[in-house]
């Protein structure tokens, strides 16, 4: 799996870090974790937990049937969680050093842009 993670991929390890979850409740979690930003399609999931499967990131937890229709729940494999573990701190040293640059920024008084991307 290439590093850096891209988001939606970030998104469902996290999701799947707290516990076991199936489809739809992963769809619901990355949602929710990504303040309604990353609104994943089944379609973009499944294809994503297939590649996230065959890495060894996630893993089948179990299967149930609910109104006729199979239930996989996914799991984070002890790999998956420390190649989250990884990203997570590579990400937070980008914001540490954003933040420090930011700061003094605004120390020297510099202004700041304002609307948009520079």
């Amino acid at each position: 799996m290439e590093t850096p993670l891209r988001e939606p991929t970030f998104l469902i390890l996290a999701a799947l870090a707290a516990e076991p979850l199936h489809g739809y409740g992963l769809i619901t979690e990355v949602t929710r974790l990504s303040d309604g930003r990353v609104s994943l399609r089944p379609g973009t999931l499944y294809g994503a937990l297939d590649r996230l499967l065959d890495a060894g990131l996630v893993a089948v937890e179990r299967e149930e049937v609910v109104d006729s229709r199979l239930r996989r729940y996914y799991r984070l494999t002890n790999h998956g969680g420390d190649l989250l573990a990884d990203e997570t701190e590579r990400m937070r040293r980008n914001v540490e050093a954003a933040t420090a640059r930011l700061t003094a920024r605004t120390r020297r008084g510099t202004p700041r842009l304002s609307g948009g991307i520079a």
